[in-house]
């Protein structure tokens, strides 16, 4: 496995692990209660890493559409 590819863990490790110390309400941040921003911050936040991925990752190089 290509240690590029060790960065998919994160998203996993902040939905899953951390989850439980972010289940509270407040703060609010951006006008949404802490859990909710947790959720959407990851959510972000593994779009970014997958498209992160995508770009670095060395089995990724050409196009399967040639």
């Amino acid at each position: 496995m290509n240690t590029i590819k060790l960065l998919l863990w994160v998203p996993f490790i902040g939905f899953l692990v951390f989850l439980p110390y972010a289940n509270k309400i407040e703060p609010y941040i951006l006008g949404m209660p802490f859990l909710l921003f947790w959720v959407a911050f990851w959510m972000v936040m593994a779009s970014v890493i997958l498209m992160i991925v995508y770009k670095f990752d060395p089995d990724n190089k050409g196009s399967d559409l040639e």
